[in-house]
């Protein structure tokens, strides 16, 4: 063939592979939309109409707000917190494709629809709604479901279904107040990958599953059951769990000592109070990385504990406990014998209710005493006791009367109680002991009547400290037999070589199942490493904040099982940052650089990534200041932690990735950054989100907390311009009770009470002050320290409070871009003057901040907009023409506590830098005078 022709030929090869490829990508490009999914979508716009949506549109072409499609198919829907009403419709598993539905916070409402093998379901979040009814088999089939929240919902009466055994990759499962009955199921601790369980306020009852002992479970909160015998048992199972790192079981009934915690080296929060254990306090505050612990109104025993430093204790209440003295000291050596008798019967609570005190002879009944106060007599006969009969009883030297009668005890009479040379009287009969009795001298009055199993061989291994019969021995009443007793011994290895086989088979079965789970297992969390978290009030006074709030409006915590609140490993944050890239960063600050990150699933967050050069012993209290924090409380306008990462060096946090930035960026910087001017609406609102935020740390929350670090640039946006409170590294706690904490001074210049600055002493109302600052700045549009302006205008606290004496004047000082009307003007000036009182010099003529929600509220709901422009909150047009009743109704919905699932952090540059002015000059007060 000749040059020609070959040349034709190629071209016509080239041609032909170009159409093919133009038809391939048309095709692609125009993918079909599901028609299951177009129908269920549809009906789901009908029946909540979500903003933005059309009963007669296609979902995926182009794409709904809130929802994501992939190849023609809904794969995610994201309707949290849009005030949205109605029900569910009952076909809703026909989004076969479905990986992620979050619809918390809402109001809507009926039984929810079967999900029964939405196999692709990854994130389930329906928290805080008034869903009636859970259909039988909802959770069958969801075999990729990882994070459940069903929290705050008015359910009938159900119980968790064996159909979640299914759901292997569950890691996080939360459904607190949520209407559960019956016992906890033991498949829940043979779910390879749960790390998170969060069932309070339920009603719940039974024991701890002997499960959790070999589980995945990092924290644990079943505090609160509404039952009538709440949860109970032993809390033996805790000591086997040495990754669990938080547990909160308090408000329930659980009894017995407390474990052997001592291998538990992740433990960082422990809430045992309101319960009924008994016994003696000890390995509990051996752990270093202990934190916080709750163990009031218990039956306590022993001598009182000694905390360590650093470890937050519900001190005022731990005297609501029987312990020998009301301080830290030793006990009474014959308390401590008494009570390591008492060991032995498992601490019955009739024992520690009857011995209190530290003197065993000043009316502690069954204990009785000679003149010179030695114990002579114990008298606990039909006392319902179990357990064992201690070999201790032979410390009480001069014991002359044993009576252990009627009751049901096991195991040996123990040969150490031979050794008692007073002793006169032993009655024991009427239990279950067993095994060979001891040589008592003749003079010793023995009652062993009523026990079948005296005077027989114990089972192998047997005895203890009273040790039973040996094969081959005779016993006492001449029943020995070497020749059945040689039979016995081989039946005994016979049955030990079975058991053994047994056992090595079901561990290697278990083992290769774990390790085809982890196999499985998401890159983002690693099993057993670091802490987790935990949620709001319940109104007991106790040092942590409860995971669920009847108190509060909408769900609080508890949590809610958000995004999950994962530990990250710094391998996954630095590929989503591309090894933190500098084109990765969004935001600087004092504590470091925040970056943005997209994950595989495509959800974009924020890492906050603490510089070398402040891994100090401050930069990690802060660290972890902001990790205690955002686990005790929870509330719609603080930001949440999606979750962290600690590995060597490394200090970082996770939030979800929030566009709008920061209410600084909006006030002072909307011209570099291309935004439009905060509107009078928007900045009143977002105001108002701020102070119901800062109300809730300051008295709705379980414990009082301060900020200290009010500022704009620590208020975050969500898409909607809502407020959150973000950067709680100077978060300090304020005990009850104490009007004023002393603290090194710590904030920001420019938004500290002048008598912090003065005396170095921290109040809520220290945190008024900086919301009155911010205030002022919302209304100027200008920082509180500037430069650029002439001297007396410089710090704006001081010339705005001089500029609001008459009203004329204000005009002036507002932010231009408001261009405000009559009746905007009026609510400015109300503004204005909430913000004078909020900074007035002496605390005490500072409201708090309900009284700043009560004023704030009303103007919300009150104004109205001069354009029609800015009337569209979201931005589309379908709530161009809403109502402002409606709009109010709409925020009001919205209101409540916050989950993960809403955090959207970003651009977090302080254009004010955190600092500790350790060296501020007093005088600074003098600048805030009226």
């Amino acid at each position: 063939m000749g040059e020609g022709p070959r040349r034709r030929a190629l071209s016509f090869l080239l041609f032909i592979a170009c159409i093919w490829l133009s038809v391939a990508l048309s095709r692609s490009q125009g993918t079909t939309s599901s028609p299951d999914d177009v129908a269920v979508m549809r009906k789901l716009a009908t029946l909540l109409s979500p903003p933005g949506w059309s009963a007669q549109g296609d979902p995926c072409k182009p794409a709904w707000r809130f929802v994501n499609c992939e190849d023609g198919r809904v794969v995610s829907i994201n309707l949290a917190s849009k005030g949205l009403t109605g029900s569910l419709p009952g076909d809703l598993n026909k989004l076969s494709n479905l990986r992620v539905l979050q619809l918390q916070r809402n109001a809507i409402k009926g039984p929810l629809p079967s999900l029964a093998k939405l196999s692709n379901l990854q994130e389930l979040y329906l928290d805080g709604n008034h869903f009636t009814f859970i259909p039988p088999d909802f959770f069958s089939g969801l075999t990729s479901l990882q994070s459940l929240s069903l929290d705050d919902n008015s359910f009938a009466p159900w119980t968790i279904p064996n159909d979640l055994t299914q759901s292997t990759n569950l890691a996080d499962f939360s459904a607190s107040n949520a209407s559960i009955s019956g016992s906890i199921p033991s498949f829940l601790g043979e779910l390879p990958n749960l790390q998170s369980l969060r069932l309070s306020y339920n009603n719940l009852t039974g024991e701890l599953p002997a499960s959790f002992a070999s589980s995945n479970i990092q924290s644990l909160i079943l505090n609160n059951q509404l039952s009538a015998t709440k949860l109970a048992g032993s809390l033996d199972v805790l000591s086997s769990m040495t990754q669990i790192t938080q547990v909160w079981l308090h408000a329930n009934s659980f009894t017995g000592p407390i474990p052997d915690l001592s291998k538990c080296d992740s433990l960082f929060d422990l809430q045992l109070r309101d319960n009924v254990l008994t016994g003696v306090v000890s390995s509990v505050f051996s752990l270093g990385s202990l934190k916080n612990i709750s163990l009031g109104n218990n039956l306590l025993q022993g001598p009182f504990p000694t905390f360590a430093d650093g470890i937050k204790v519900d001190a005022d209440r731990m005297t609501n406990n029987k312990f020998c003295n009301p301080k830290p000291g030793p006990c009474d050596p014959r308390v401590m014998v008494l009570l390591s008798v008492a060991q032995g019967f498992g601490y019955p609570a009739k024992l520690a209710t009857a011995w209190e005190g530290n003197d065993p002879c000043n009316s502690w009944t069954f204990v009785s005493c000679d003149p010179k106060g030695n114990i002579i007599g114990l008298t606990l006969g039909k006392q319902n006791l179990s357990g064992t009969i201690s070999p201790d009883i032979a410390n009480i030297t001069t014991l002359t009367r044993l009576f252990l009668n009627d009751n049901s005890l096991t195991g040996p009479v123990p040969d150490s109680l031979t050794h008692l040379t007073r002793l006169q009287t032993l009655d024991a009969s009427n239990n279950n002991l067993s095994g060979r009795i001891p040589a008592f001298e003749d003079h010793v009055s023995l009652n062993l009547s009523g026990n079948p199993l005296i005077g027989k061989e114990l089972p192998s291994g047997g005895g203890g400290s009273g040790s039973g019969a040996t094969n081959g021995d005779v016993l006492p009443d001449g029943s020995g037999n070497k020749t059945s007793s040689f039979a016995t011994k081989w039946i005994i290895m016979i049955v030990i070589i079975a058991v053994f086989v047994v056992v090595v088979v079901s561990i290697l079965i278990y083992v290769r199942k774990r390790m085809k789970s982890r196999g499985d297992q998401s890159p983002l969390i690693k099993p057993r490493v670091g802490k987790i978290e935990v949620a709001s009030s319940n109104g007991n006074g106790a040092l942590i904040s409860e995971p669920t709030s009847h108190g509060s409006s909408g769900h609080t915590d508890v949590q809610v099982v958000e995004s999950g609140r994962m530990i990250f490993s710094i391998h996954v944050l630095r590929r989503v940052t591309n090894n933190f890239s500098e084109d990765y960063v969004v935001g600087r600050g004092g504590f470091g650089v925040v970056y943005k990150g997209v994950l595989q699933d495509g959800t974009q967050i924020a890492i906050k990534r603490m510089e070398s050069s402040v891994v100090s012993s401050k930069g990690l209290t802060e660290f972890q200041s902001e990790i205690d924090v955002l686990t005790k409380v929870r509330h719609r306008h603080l930001v949440s932690l999606t979750g962290h990462c600690a590995e060597a060096n490394e200090r970082l946090l996770v939030y979800e990735y929030m566009p709008q930035g920061t209410l600084g960026q909006h006030l002072f910087e909307w011209r570099e950054l291309g935004y439009e001017p905060l509107t009078w609406k928007q900045r009143i609102t977002i105001a108002l989100d701020v102070a119901r935020g800062v109300e809730y740390l300051h008295s709705l929350a379980q414990t009082c907390f301060i900020h200290r670090d009010l500022k704009p640039s620590n208020i975050l946006l969500t898409d909607d311009m809502r407020g959150k409170v973000s950067d709680f590294g100077l978060v300090k706690l304020a005990p009850d009770g104490k009007f004023s904490v002393e603290t090194r001074l710590a904030g920001t210049f420019g938004y500290l009470a002048p008598e912090y600055c003065a005396t170095g002493r921290v109040t809520t109302k220290a945190d008024v002050y900086s919301f009155g600052v911010i205030l002022m700045e919302i209304i100027a549009g200008r920082k509180v320290l500037d430069e650029s302006q002439p001297d007396e205008r410089t710090h704006l606290v001081t010339w705005l409070r001089r500029v609001m004496i008459n009203k004329e004047n204000m005009l002036k000082a507002l932010d231009p871009s408001l261009n405000p009307d009559e009746e905007t003007f009026a609510s400015i000036c109300t503004v204005a003057e909430l913000a004078g009182h909020c900074t007035a010099r002496d605390p005490f003529q500072r409201p708090d901040m309900g009284h700043a929600v009560n004023t704030l509220a009303p103007l919300v709901e009150q104004w109205r907009p001069t354009s029609p422009a800015h009337e569209d909150d979201d931005g589309g047009s379908s709530s161009f023409h809403m109502s402002l009743s409606q709009a109010v109704e709409r925020w009001q919905a919205n209101e409540g506590t916050s989950l993960t699932g809403d955090l959207l952090y970003s651009r977090a540059g302080n254009s004010q830098t955190s600092m500790e002015p350790s060296a501020f000059p007093h005088s600074f007060a003098s600048n805030n005078a009226r």
